[in-house]
């Protein structure tokens, strides 16, 4: 009886730690970003890591980019969007990498004065079925002058 029950409890053990952990709704996280720091030229590398269940990002998966907490008090332009479609790939099943999300200086300068301007940026998701991923934020981004 002992045994039984050790077998049993060893199965169910096995059975819940190989439980697929991937979801149809995309999964987002930030990993890391080049500098907090965007000088006049420069570029912002942002990495972050996706799973997906079924993979379906190649033919209409997209990022989108989000940077709408301008922190310059006097500024009126708060919302800035991009929206970037995936590159080809093939779809797998349990579909797990990293997105390289590649910003200029031009793409998001300070709009409103010469000041320099702060900002926050967020990544959301979305795959060919519609499904959307949790938002990824950055660490606080300045945008030099």
């Amino acid at each position: 009886m002992r045994y039984t029950l050790l077998f049993f409890v060893l199965i169910l053990i096995t059975w819940s730690c190989s439980k697929n952990k991937f979801s149809s709704t995309p999964s987002l996280k930030f990993k890391s970003v080049n500098t907090t720091a965007l000088h006049p030229q420069g570029v912002l590398n942002f990495a972050l890591s996706f799973t997906d269940a079924e993979g379906d990002f190649s033919d209409s998966g997209s990022i989108y980019v989000e940077f709408p907490q301008r922190m310059l008090p006097a500024c009126t332009i708060t919302n800035n969007y991009a929206t970037f479609t995936l590159p080809v790939f093939p779809a797998t099943k349990d579909e797990r990498g990293t997105i390289n999300v590649s910003l200029n200086y031009g793409d998001i300068t300070p709009q409103c004065s010469p000041l320099n301007d702060t900002t926050v940026f967020r990544f959301v998701l979305k795959d060919n079925a519609g499904h959307v991923s949790d938002t990824a934020s950055s660490p606080t981004i300045i945008i030099y002058n």
